[in-house]
């Protein structure tokens, strides 16, 4: 059994679903599950911001989302940063909390349990008050280039910002 999950940043919602595996299908099944109702299905643009997981790498899949639902825009996080996914947060927790440790007598008490633990999850859950702003970024990144040592000074963080815009390219 698979456990796929979407997670709406701003209202702090889970929608997920089990099938009996993963894959493209499923995949897609969980993205008609969010984008055929509201506001998802009006919305102007829906960001979809996924791992690198087999059923949606790569622009195939971009273009396979977009097609099907032309408001959605799908991102990828970088390999190996997948925890910058909150939905990935989120399965963090069902792995310590629901499925751990594994003492199920069947694959129908393990979907039961984890739509009990999502309907809980979506009843208690805020969305996540962002307080770190680009100005504390660029404090940070200043303080932090203070702090180098003088052989790691090579280039400066504001130096790097420089040479990434689009005029530094």
């Amino acid at each position: 059994m698979a456990y796929l999950a979407a997670y709406d940043v701003h209202h702090a919602r889970v929608f997920g679903r089990t099938e009996p595996r993963t894959g493209i299908g499923p995949f897609m099944n969980l993205a008609a599950q969010v984008m055929t109702r509201e506001p998802y299905a009006s919305a102007k643009r829906v960001f979809w911001v996924v791992d690198n997981g087999s059923s949606h790498r790569g622009q195939k899949a971009a273009c396979r989302l977009a097609a099907a639902f032309p408001n959605t825009i799908m991102v990828h996080t970088p390999v190996h940063a997948s925890w910058l996914n909150q939905v990935e947060i989120y399965f963090s927790v069902v792995q310590r909390k629901v499925v751990s440790p594994n003492g199920f007598t069947d694959l129908a008490q393990v979907g039961d349990r984890l739509r009990a633990f999502e309907d809980r999850y979506n009843s208690t859950a805020q969305p996540f008050q962002w307080k770190f702003t680009t100005s504390d970024l660029d404090d940070l990144l200043a303080r932090l280039d203070r702090h180098a040592p003088a052989d790691r000074q090579e280039e400066s963080s504001a130096a790097l910002a420089a040479r990434s815009t689009p005029e530094g390219l």
